[in-house]
C-alpha cells in the first residue's frame, strides 16, 4: 500500500521553499521541525514526535540539554572565534580535558566529522614515511567495503556505494577495501609492508548497524601490533555512549593509535568533531600543515567539554545499554510478517523490512511518522532506531507499541 501523507499549508510553505531554492542533495521525511525538548522534537503545525534518529546520534543528549545550551549561551556572549592565528583561554583546557578523558596524548580539533576523517587519514601518511619508514607516495591505507566515513572527494574515493562515487572521479588513490568482519582478509592484506593503517567503523551503521563477531576488536588490535600498522576508529557515530559503553571499541577493551570523534561531542548544537593520537603520530603533523578556521575554537571548546561531562554525570552509557535490551526484547515479541531482522547494540538499532514492495520502509517512516515517531531508511529495506540516550524504558514500550501499529498499518 501506498501510505496518504497530507501536508498542512504551513508545512507545505517550507517544503515549497526548500524545493526551490535548496540543493536537492537530501530526500527527508515532509516534516518540518521547529523545536526540539529531551527525546521528542515538535513541527511547524505543534504535533509531537519520538526523534529515533537524534540527528545521526549527534544528539546524543537529547535535543536541548539545559546544561549543554547554558554553557552555549554564557561563552557565545564572551567569545565565539579566534582562529588558531591566537591562543584562546579555553582551547588548552580543552586539550587537557579531553585528552584525559579518553586517555590520549594529543587532540587535533576540527569541525565536522568528515574533516575529523580527513585528518586522522593525513596523520595515517604522515606517520607511515615519517616513523614507519614507507617509500614516498606508497602508503596504503586499508578500509572495509559498505563502509561510512563522509561524502569529501578524498572519502568517497574507497567508498562502494555508487551513490555516492557515480560520476564523481577520478579518485584519491592509496587504499584498499576488504570485507568487513574478517579477520582473515585483514590479516592478508596487512601483509603489504606499504600498509600504514587500518581505517573502520566499530559498528556499521550507514550500512544497516552491522555488528561485527564478537573479537573483531581485539582481533583487530592484535594484526595490527604485529603488522605494525595503525588501528584506526571512526567513533563518530559509534562513540559517545550510543552503544552502551563510553566508546564501541570499550565492550572489547581496546584503544585504537587514532580515535575519531564527532556528532555528540556538541551535543548537537554544532560542529565539533576531534581526532586523538599519541605524541609518536600527532606530531608527525607541523605548524602550517594542517588546519581549519575554526577547529578549536573557544565556543566549540566549552559545549564539548559540557556535552562530554553531561555524559557521564547523567550515566548514558549505562542507560543506554538498559533501554537498548529493553527495545530489542521487546521488538522480538511483535508478530509481522515484515519484520525480518531486529539487531543492535545499546541504543544503536535497525530492523530489516520482509516486503515485495522495494519502498516498503520509506513507507513504514512515513506511517512511523503519522503516528508521532520519526525514522529514516538505510539502504533499502534497514531501519535505523536510534533515540537519544536519555530515553525512560516507558517511552521505550511506547515506541514498539508505534513501531507494531505502524507494521499493522503496512499490511
Amino acid at each position: 500500500m501506498q501510505p496518504v501523507i497530507q501536508a498542512s499549508a504551513n508545512t507545505q510553505y517550507y517544503l515549497n521553499l526548500e524545493e526551490k531554492f535548496g540543493a536537492h542533495n537530501y530526500h527527508p521525511l515532509p516534516v518540518v521541525l521547529s523545536k526540539g525538548k529531551g527525546v521528542f522534537v515538535w513541527d511547524v503545525d505543534n504535533k509531537r514526535y519520538y526523534d529515533f534518529l537524534s540527528g545521526y546520534s549527534a544528539v546524543n543528549q537529547g535535543h536541548c540539554h539545559p546544561k549543554i545550551i547554558d554553557a552555549l549561551i554564557e561563552q557565545a556572549q564572551k567569545l565565539t572565534l579566534t582562529s588558531r592565528a591566537y591562543y584562546n583561554n579555553l582551547l588548552g583546557e580543552y586539550e587537557e580535558f579531553i585528552t584525559g578523558y579518553f586517555g590520549y596524548q594529543k587532540v587535533l580539533p576540527m569541525n565536522t566529522g568528515v574533516e575529523a576523517v580527513e585528518t586522522a587519514l593525513k596523520l595515517c601518511r604522515k606517520w607511515a614515511y615519517q616513523v614507519k619508514g614507507i617509500a614516498e607516495n606508497k602508503a596504503k591505507i586499508i578500509v572495509c567495503n559498505n563502509n561510512f566515513h563522509g561524502r569529501t572527494l578524498g572519502v568517497i574515493s574507497f567508498s562502494s556505494d555508487p551513490t555516492a562515487t557515480n560520476n564523481y572521479g577520478p579518485f584519491l588513490p592509496g587504499y584498499e577495501p576488504i570485507p568487513y568482519n574478517n579477520l582473515a582478509a585483514l590479516e592478508k592484506a596487512l601483509q603489504d609492508k606499504n600498509v600504514a593503517a587500518f581505517l573502520f567503523e566499530p559498528i556499521q551503521g550507514e550500512a544497516g548497524v552491522i555488528i561485527p563477531d564478537d573479537g573483531y576488536y581485539k582481533g583487530i588490535r592484535q594484526l595490527c601490533d604485529k603488522y605494525n600498522i595503525l588501528m584506526v576508529a571512526d567513533e563518530i557515530q559509534t562513540g559517545l555512549s550510543r552503544t552502551g559503553r563510553l566508546l564501541a571499541c570499550d565492550h572489547e577493551k581496546v584503544r585504537p593509535d587514532i580515535l575519531i570523534l564527532g556528532k555528540a561531542l556538541s551535543g548537537g548544537t554544532l560542529p565539533v568533531s576531534a581526532v586523538l593520537a599519541d605524541d609518536e603520530i600527532m606530531l608527525t603533523i607541523k605548524p602550517g600543515e594542517h588546519g581549519s578556521t575554526y577547529g578549536g575554537n573557544p565556543l566549540a571548546c566549552a559545549v564539548a567539554m559540557t556535552a562530554l561531562t553531561v555524559l557521564k554525570e547523567e550515566k548514558m552509557a549505562a542507560n543506554a545499554e538498559a533501554m537498548g535490551e529493553i527495545f530489542r526484547n521487546e521488538m522480538q515479541k511483535i508478530n509481522s510478517p515484515f519484520l525480518r531482522t531486529v539487531r543492535g547494540r545499546g541504543l544503536m538499532n535497525a530492523i530489516e523490512i520482509e516486503h515485495s514492495n522495494r519502498e516498503a520502509a520509506w513507507e513504514l517512516c512515513l506511517i512511523l511518522k503519522e503516528n508521532g515517531l520519526l525514522a529514516k531508511p538505510t539502504h533499502g529495506d534497514k531501519i535505523r532506531f536510534t533515540p537519544p540516550l536519555v530515553i525512560t524504558e516507558e517511552q521505550v514500550k511506547d515506541c514498539v507499541n508505534i513501531i507494531e501499529k505502524s507494521l499493522d498499518a503496512l499490511k
